[in-house]
C-alpha cells in the first residue's frame, strides 16, 4: 500500500537539493513538521488545556496589573491593551474589555477577601506555570523550574511585564497624539507612512511578547535568532488570523441565531484557543529553527536500550565528575542533553535514576553535582542504579528457569568483576589530559 507520508518524508529528508530548489526543500521541512505535529494532536491538546486556565485567570490578572500602572499615574493605559487581545471577536469586544476591567476594579477593591484574593493570585501563577509546562514539552525539557526559581521569576515577570506592554502603547498613543506627529500627517508623501506605522506598531509588540515568552518560558537557552523567528511567525499568524476571525464572527449571522446571548462567550472561548495555538505553533517552529536536526523526528518518544542507558550513566557521571573535580562550570540536565546530541526527556530517565540512587544531587539553580566524595561512588553503583531505573515502587518478579538465572547471574558476576574496586575518581584520573 502507497504510504504517502514515508514517501513525503524521502523527498523532503532523504536527498538535500541545491540552490533555488535547496532553500524551498528546507522551507517545506519546517511546514511540514509544524503540520504534522498538530496533526498528531499534541500541541492542539495543551493549547485546549491553556485555554480553561486563561479564563480563569484573566480577570485576576488584569486586576494585578491595574493595581500596579495605576500606582504609576497610567491606569488609561490598560484599556488599550486588553481590547487589543479581544478585538478579533469583532463588535463584542469593546464590550467584553469593558466587562473585564469592570471585573479587576472590584477584585482591586475590597469585594474580595484575603483568602479569594490568594486563590485569584494562584489561578495567575499557575496559567504562567501551565504555559512553562507546554513550552518545555515543545522544548524537549524534561526538568521544569524549581519552586523558588518559579515563584521569583513569575513575580518580576507579572511586575515587569504589564509595565512594559502599558508603557508601548502609551508611547504610541502619544506620539500619535503629538503636535509633530499631526504636523508629519499633513505632508502627501509621509502621511501614509505613519499611517502604515501606526497600524503596524501593534502587531511589532504582539510579536516581540511571543518572542520574549519563546526566549525566557523554556527552562533551556534559547537562542535569540529561533527565538525572534517564531515570534515573527507567531506574530503575522495571529495577527492575519485575527482578521479572518474578525470577519468570520461578522458574518456569522447563525452562530448568533442558535447561541443568542452565549455567541459572545463562545467566540471568545474560540478566540483564546485559536492564540494558545499560534503561541504553540510559534514555539515549536522556534524549536526547530535551533534544532534542525529534530525535524524528521519530531516530537515522537524515543526510548533508549538497557546497553545505551549503562553506558550513557557512565558518560554522565564521568562528566559531572570530571567538571566538579576541575571546578570547571556545572553541568544541567539541558547541557548534558546537548553534549550528547540526545533529547532531554530521554535522557531524563537516566539521570532521574541516578538522582534516586543519590550519586548526583540538583541544586536550586538545576545543576547537576556529584551527590557524595566521587572517590567513594563505585562503577558498579552507577551501572546498578540505571539498570533499575524504571522508577520506585514495587516492581514485578517472574517465575524464571534455573539455567537461565544461572546464565543471568554470570553476566552480572563479569560486570562487578570488571567494575570491583573502580570509583568515579579512578575514571576521571586515568581519563585526565596530562598538562603540557
Amino acid at each position: 500500500m502507497f504510504d504517502f507520508h514515508t514517501r513525503l518524508t524521502g523527498i523532503l529528508f532523504d536527498h538535500n537539493a541545491i540552490g533555488p530548489l535547496g532553500w524551498l526543500q528546507r522551507l517545506l521541512r519546517y511546514l511540514y513538521a509544524l503540520i504534522r505535529d498538530l496533526w498528531r494532536g499534541e500541541l492542539n491538546m495543551r493549547a485546549m488545556s491553556l485555554v480553561y486556565t486563561t479564563l480563569l485567570s484573566v480577570v485576576p490578572l488584569v486586576a494585578f496589573s491595574f493595581s500596579l500602572i495605576k500606582g504609576l499615574g497610567m491606569s488609561s493605559t490598560l484599556e488599550p491593551v486588553v481590547y487589543e487581545f479581544l478585538r478579533p471577536v469583532g463588535e463584542n469586544a469593546t464590550e467584553l474589555t469593558a466587562r473585564v476591567l469592570q471585573f479587576a476594579e472590584n477584585i482591586r477593591g475590597t469585594l474580595v477577601g484575603s483568602l479569594g484574593l490568594a486563590f485569584l493570585i494562584y489561578t495567575v501563577l499557575a496559567t504562567i506555570q501551565k504555559v512553562e509546562e507546554s513550552l518545555n514539552f515543545v522544548w524537549r525539557v524534561e526538568r521544569p523550574r524549581s519552586f523558588a526559581r518559579r515563584v521569583m521569576e513569575y513575580l518580576s515577570m507579572l511586575v515587569i511585564g504589564p509595565i512594559v506592554l502599558v508603557t508601548a502603547f502609551g508611547l504610541i498613543a502619544s506620539a500619535g497624539h503629538s503636535e509633530w506627529a499631526h504636523n508629519l500627517a499633513l505632508l502627501p508623501v509621509i502621511a501614509p507612512i505613519i499611517a502604515g506605522v501606526g497600524a503596524l506598531m501593534p502587531y511589532v509588540i504582539i510579536t516581540s511578547v511571543f518572542t520574549f515568552l519563546f526566549g525566557f518560558i523554556p527552562n533551556t537557552r534559547v537562542r535569540f535568532v529561533p527565538a525572534l523567528i517564531g515570534g515573527a511567525t507567531a506574530g503575522v499568524l495571529w495577527a492575519a488570523t485575527g482578521a479572518g476571525f474578525s470577519a468570520f464572527v461578522h458574518y456569522a449571522t447563525q452562530l448568533v441565531a442558535v447561541y443568542t446571548g452565549f455567541a459572545i462567550v463562545i467566540t471568545t472561548i474560540i478566540w483564546v484557543y485559536i492564540s494558545w495555538l499560534i503561541l504553540m505553533i510559534g514555539a515549536q517552529l522556534s524549536f526547530y529553527v535551533q534544532n534542525p536536526h529534530y525535524l524528521r523526528r519530531g516530537n515522537v518518544a524515543i526510548f533508549i536500550a538497557g546497553a545505551d542507558a549503562e553506558r550513557l550513566a557512565l558518560n554522565v557521571m564521568f562528566v559531572i565528575g570530571k567538571s566538579y573535580r576541575k571546578g570547571a562550570p556545572v553541568w544541567t540536565l539541558t547541557r548534558l542533553a546537548q553534549n550528547f546530541d540526545i533529547p532531554g526527556i530521554t535522557l531524563g530517565s537516566v539521570v532521574h535514576a541516578l538522582e534516586h540512587a543519590g550519586l548526583i544531587v540538583a541544586t536550586e539553580d538545576d545543576c547537576l553535582l556529584p551527590g557524595r566524595d566521587i572517590h567513594t561512588i563505585t562503577l558498579a553503583e552507577i551501572l546498578q542504579a540505571v539498570r533499575r531505573r524504571s522508577g520506585v515502587g514495587y516492581h514485578a518478579t517472574a517465575r524464571t528457569d534455573q539455567v537461565i538465572d544461572e546464565i543471568a547471574a554470570g553476566i552480572e558476576r563479569v560486570m562487578l568483576e570488571r567494575t570491583a574496586g573502580r570509583t568515579l575518581a579512578d575514571l576521571v584520573s586515568e581519563n585526565e589530559t596530562p598538562a603540557p
